[in-house]
């Protein structure tokens, strides 16, 4: 019997002789291995697997896809249990958590999160009636009881999921503690790190100027001067790799590149790191440093993600109070093909680098980010992120970038996630889009269905498992 949350056409097209080549496509591709190389889920949960708590901790409390929307609506982040920076009191009554989500269950009609948890829901737990405040607690004491089942385990689920790997994201200042626990426990799941350098390279980030100053502790560089800064990336970088990183990741405010000569880097990190710098200042550090990060990256392999055009933090009162990545991030219009100059003259032209650009800036697909991807060697176009992470914006995407960039331009999907149930669901949505989209091309005689079917093989997981040289 069909679950009334999970349609087994979800997705497909209205039309039946497309939505039947779409089924065939989505047979070929359904079960394929998880490539997950860019997420925020935490190693710390494979290191102990410990079992998940309860409910409101896997589902809601790290989840700003979900509190967002609930904070929009009104329901403070105290009484969703999210920690305050300062440690202030917080609801701590899982179940009361989940009520509150429960009841405002209908603000997600039609977006992406019902999508993917319904999916949860369904799959893992075989809940087959909708949450609302009525079902609330027969939905809870059902995912609880599954959560103390050795089943349920990080480990198992990442079996289960059949994750071949999965990239965490963490800071150049993290000791990776819990990387390396995976490491030694000899539990065969691959969990790899990701180097996340923004605390350290970001004038505006707080405490920048601690920041690196603690990174030269850690790596006994000088960072007080601009080559034993530029050291202590590298050594780091190194060590990163050590616990398999294949990748660095940046999320700057706009996609400003620099390529200065090195005296005038010089003068521009002594300026930074004495504070009395300009927001321009700021802006040209920060686009220096994606260049000697892509330098790097031609030494030392790691591919380099560029996640631009979001204001974050853009409430002051929320940042106050609950510190960064509260779904506060709004994008922001984000020029590329001026702004990577500096960066592409530099490094552009070289085929053994790999930059996968990201964008919040739907404009910029057709425009400026297909074009450049269909041009030069060194880019890659990343998937749709975050406010485009859907069904229309996945499709927007493939629509618009692929007649000038091709499929193979691109990474295939890599999912954004911090709710761990959410990742087959996330790569579920992806496939059925890609396998509709292409479904159209084969009807419309763009595309034979063995080419179709050889496609959205790439697109499911061996794109993004190249590009990121897992």
């Amino acid at each position: 019997m069909t679950n009334p949350l999970i349609h087994p056409d979800r997705l497909f097209p209205p039309d039946p002789a497309t939505r039947d080549v779409a089924r065939r496509l989505y047979g070929e591709v359904r079960d394929l291995p998880i490539v997950s190389p860019h997420g925020h889920t935490d190693p710390r949960w494979y290191a102990e697997n410990e079992p998940f708590s309860d409910p409101a901790a896997l589902f809601v409390v790290p989840d700003h896809y979900v509190f967002r929307m609930l904070y929009s609506q009104g329901v403070r982040l105290e009484d969703l249990g999210v920690p305050r920076a300062d440690g202030g009191p917080v609801e701590t009554d899982p179940r009361a958590i989940w009520r509150r989500f429960a009841a405002h269950w209908r603000l997600f009609r039609g977006t992406p999160t019902s999508l993917w948890l319904n999916h949860a829901f369904a799959t893992l737990f075989d809940i087959d009636v909708p949450l609302s405040a009525a079902t609330a607690d027969l939905s809870y004491e059902t995912i609880d009881a599954a959560l103390k089942r050795p089943e349920f385990r990080p480990r198992a689920l990442f079996e289960r999921f059949n994750i071949e790997v999965i990239a965490t994201t963490e800071s150049p200042l993290d000791d990776l503690k819990w990387h390396r626990a995976i490491r030694d426990s000899g539990w065969g799941g691959r969990v790899v790190t990701a180097y996340r350098p923004d605390p350290v390279v970001d004038p505006d980030f707080e405490g920048f100027a601690g920041n690196v100053a603690r990174l030269g502790e850690i790596t006994g560089e000088d960072t007080a001067t601009w080559t034993g800064y530029l050291a202590a990336h590298r050594k780091r970088r190194v060590y990163f790799k050590e616990f398999g990183a294949t990748s660095s990741d940046h999320g700057h405010p706009s996609a400003a590149t620099m390529n200065m000569s090195p005296l005038a880097a010089e003068a521009l990190f002594d300026r930074v790191m004495s504070g009395n710098h300009t927001g321009a200042d700021a802006e040209a550090f920060r686009g220096q440093m994606l260049t000697e990060m892509a330098r790097m990256s031609l030494d030392d392999g790691l591919v380099m993600q560029i996640h631009p055009g979001s204001y974050r933090n853009h409430n002051p009162a929320l940042f106050e109070r609950f510190g960064r990545d509260k779904g506060a991030d709004i994008p922001t219009r984000t020029d590329y093909v001026r702004a990577l100059k500096p960066l592409l003259d530099a490094v552009g032209n070289e085929p053994g680098l790999t930059i996968i650009l990201f964008t919040l800036d739907e404009s910029t697909y057709a425009r400026e980010l297909a074009p450049l991807a269909g041009h030069y060697p060194a880019l890659r176009l990343g998937p749709p992120w975050w406010f485009f992470d859907s069904p229309e914006g996945m499709k927007r995407f493939r629509e618009l970038a692929t007649e000038t960039a091709g499929f193979y331009n691109t990474v295939g999907f890599n999912d954004d996630t911090r709710a761990f149930p959410s990742i087959p669901a996330r790569h579920d949505v992806s496939r059925r889009v890609d396998c509709a989209y292409l479904a159209e091309l084969v009807v419309t005689h763009r595309l034979t269905e063995d080419e179709a079917a050889e496609v959205a093989h790439d697109l499911a997981y061996r794109l993004a498992k190249e590009a990121y040289r897992l």
